[in-house]
């Protein structure tokens, strides 16, 4: 992999597994990954969409479960590490690193193929 193309993938790795950077959309139509967006001060986070509505923290409940269940891990090992109020949320997954790393990019390139990116 080329350095300035992991430069651009919006999870960063630890020993107990990743921290992802998220755009979130609540009321978004259906719960999906919709692939890397690049903000305006070029930080890179992974676009997410949930059906949920931004209240009570149901959107954010939604976004660790589409998570949870997109990477293959429990409920649990997903988690909230900051942005509760905001559209722009950082997760961390507990687990293996390279496993979760590898299954966010086979999942982003296969949404940049079916959206002909």
């Amino acid at each position: 992999m080329v350095a300035n193309e992991a430069s651009r993938e919006p999870w960063r790795y630890s020993p107990a597994g990743i921290s992802v950077a998220l755009r979130v959309t609540p009321r978004g139509g259906r719960d999906d990954i919709d692939g890397i967006e690049q903000l305006s001060d070029g930080r890179s986070v992974l676009k997410v969409r949930v059906r949920a509505i931004a209240d009570g923290g149901e959107a954010n409940k939604a976004v660790l479960v589409l998570l949870a269940k997109s990477l293959g891990v429990s409920k649990a090992s997903v988690k909230l590490l900051s942005g509760a109020t905001s559209r722009l949320k950082q997760i961390a997954v507990d687990g293996d690193p390279t496993r979760l790393g590898e299954a966010l990019r086979r999942f982003v390139a296969a949404k940049s193929r079916d959206q002909g990116n």
